[in-house]
């Protein structure tokens, strides 16, 4: 397989973690990082010198041909389509913007127009060969649960739900539909939108976030009930540590992605 040269949008928890786990994996060169426009002299203070900050995706150097979206919803807004006009294809971790549907029917467009892949990245769950599977046998019932420590739920509407400071147990902070957490809980909610959108769609999938705690870890469930039967999935997932309302394994994720492996739902057609 031919090392691919890629641009990395975002410079945050999960972009530093990637370019760390890339420098000791040289499975893709990084030529450049997209960062807010005139952020790119504080950018390039903190970067190998191999790595050029630019702060559009017009500046992209031209050998790029894949760019890796790790800055949040936000980000795949204002790049999304830039990236798939630009010929280059774009892979995403950030699956909470796509609850917008003018924004995935944009991208898959741009897409199909430019001849270029679109894939959503796994980030910190498995499943979603199993999920596509009883997706393609005919319609499935699928549940998320996401239980998370308090700090996790900090800055968010969570606070509004209950006291994160004084749980004795773990508190509910949400019930409703992925579309809708994908919503309200952008920070967090990113594997609930995968976890639609691999399966039964964001309105159907039922979403349940949970405060613990007595939690040290991100725990996320799947259940899915379909005519080929059940399963259930679950994943103990460290917090990162630059940021605990994402996981640590996010950034590796995007390791196994650019690596050939399977963890990556196609967004075309």
């Amino acid at each position: 397989m031919t090392r691919p040269t890629i641009a990395v949008i975002g410079l945050g928890g999960i972009a530093r973690g990637l370019l760390d786990a890339l420098a000791g994996d040289a499975c893709a060169d990084v030529r450049n990082v997209v960062v807010r426009a005139g952020k790119e002299g504080e950018a390039s203070a903190s970067l190998p010198s191999s790595i050029e900050p630019v702060g559009d995706i017009a500046s992209l150097a031209r050998e790029v041909g894949l760019v890796i979206e790790a800055a949040g919803q936000g980000a795949v807004a204002q790049y999304g389509a830039d990236v798939l006009r630009s010929g280059r294809h774009f892979a995403l971790v950030s699956a909470g913007a796509l609850a917008d549907d003018g924004l995935l029917r944009t991208l898959k467009e741009e897409a199909a127009r430019a001849g270029r892949r679109l894939h959503l990245i796994s980030g910190a769950i498995g499943g979603l060969d199993a999920l596509a599977t009883a997706r393609a046998a005919g319609a499935v019932e699928v549940r998320y649960t996401g239980i998370k420590p308090p700090r996790a739920w900090l800055g968010t509407p969570a606070e509004q739900a209950c006291d994160l400071h004084a749980l004795a147990g773990p508190a509910v902070v949400f019930e409703g539909s992925a579309r809708e957490v994908a919503r309200r809980y952008p920070q967090n909610a990113n594997v609930a939108a995968t976890v639609a959108l691999a399966g039964a769609g964001l309105d159907a999938t039922r979403v349940t976030l949970i405060a613990d705690p007595a939690a040290t870890r991100n725990s996320h469930r799947i259940e899915a009930r379909g005519v080929l039967g059940e399963f259930r999935f679950d994943t103990q997932a460290e917090p990162s540590a630059a940021n605990p309302k994402t996981s640590a394994s996010t950034a590796c994720s995007i390791v196994a992605y650019l690596k050939g492996g399977p963890n990556a739902l196609a967004l075309q057609g």
